[in-house]
């Protein structure tokens, strides 16, 4: 475990995305237990500003713009600021050019390329026993974590249209990546069995969300769709659900982040990337002993062997069978 206590000044670089930035918070707390006076800074892409935007533990949260001119600016402001040390948790070309204008030390996250690439092509398996991002995040930094899950923090209040007299189940259908997204058809089918039991659905995600979305709230009979609000507002209304149901998504880690309840399917991807539900009540759903599993460490626009087993086995009577398991009524 890396000494911090006589640090002042340090910068963390995490630019995107959802799930990436809110897996940063254990080592920002963590290093806010450590060293309580010091300057902690971060740069994030401004896009995804809100997810850090009222984190008590940082000092500073810096925007990373795409436009030259603002760059310069910022790299003369981090640059000033004389850190002793840069954490660099994207480790790519962009944060790589925010490092070289620092006169401080550098440590970076390991992002295991070519032991995801044996995984994905070959299922060679040298992955098996390693720990989740946050604590690899961590130790990149020589720290160990403590014991507690991810954190957001929002000002906003929750939908006025959600009140402590009803029973609601969130669904985030929603994913970047075609293979790590239960079907649609399915999340209908759950959540009719949903309502059946006398839950109301409410729909969660951002404008990529916004027409899947709309076709189940079209199947249903009294859902709630709240897609395409602020982070801020999703997270407020995120907590007046008894659970939610998520694919492998930025949604999933905001709904831990704020200690609800998840059921995640995942699909293309596994484990051993890291990105399960960190420290949180949940239960993640998936097809093991597939031998095509995983085809890729990130998603696909289509499954490479057509079937698409990894998502369709997975079926809504196991998906609300296991509600119980997470919801007492």
């Amino acid at each position: 475990m890396t000494d911090i206590s006589g640090l002042k000044k340090i910068l963390i670089i995490r630019l995107s995305s959802i799930g990436d930035i809110l897996l940063t918070t254990p080592l920002i707390r963590t290093l806010r237990k450590q060293n309580t006076d010091a300057q902690i800074d971060f740069v994030i892409k401004g896009e995804f500003f809100e997810l850090l935007k009222n984190n008590p533990h940082l000092s500073n949260l810096y925007r990373y713009s795409k436009k030259s001119s603002e760059r310069k600016e910022l790299f003369k402001v981090l640059k000033s600021n004389d850190y002793d040390l840069a954490i660099d948790l994207q480790n790519n070309n962009r944060s790589d050019e925010i490092t070289s204008k620092l006169s401080c030390r550098v440590v970076w996250f390991k992002k295991n390329h070519l032991k995801k690439f044996l995984l994905v092509n070959f299922k060679i398996n040298l992955l098996k026993n390693y720990p989740s991002i946050p604590v690899r995040y961590a130790q990149a930094a020589g720290l160990k974590l403590d014991d507690e899950g991810l954190e957001f923090y929002s000002d906003e209040i929750a939908d006025d249209r959600l009140n402590m007299n009803e029973k609601f189940i969130g669904l985030c259908p929603g994913a970047k990546h075609f293979t790590k997204r239960w079907p649609e058809k399915y999340f209908i089918e759950l959540s009719k069995k949903l309502e059946a039991e006398g839950y109301r659905v409410v729909l969660f995600g951002g404008p990529e969300e916004i027409e899947v979305c709309s076709n189940i709230e079209r199947q249903l009979s009294n859902p709630l769709n709240l897609c395409n609000q602020s982070l801020l507002k999703t997270a407020a209304s995120m907590k007046m659900c008894k659970l939610v149901y998520t694919n492998d998504s930025g949604t999933m880690h905001l709904a831990c982040a704020v200690n609800v309840p998840v059921i995640a399917f995942f699909g293309s991807t596994v484990k051993e990337f890291g990105f399960f539900p960190y420290k949180a009540n949940s239960i993640e759903l998936e097809v093991e002993k597939l031998h095509c599993r995983p085809c890729t460490h990130i998603g696909r626009k289509h499954c490479p062997l057509i079937h698409f087993k990894c998502m369709k086995e997975i079926n809504p009577e196991l998906a609300f069978s296991n509600l119980k398991r997470l919801v007492v009524s």
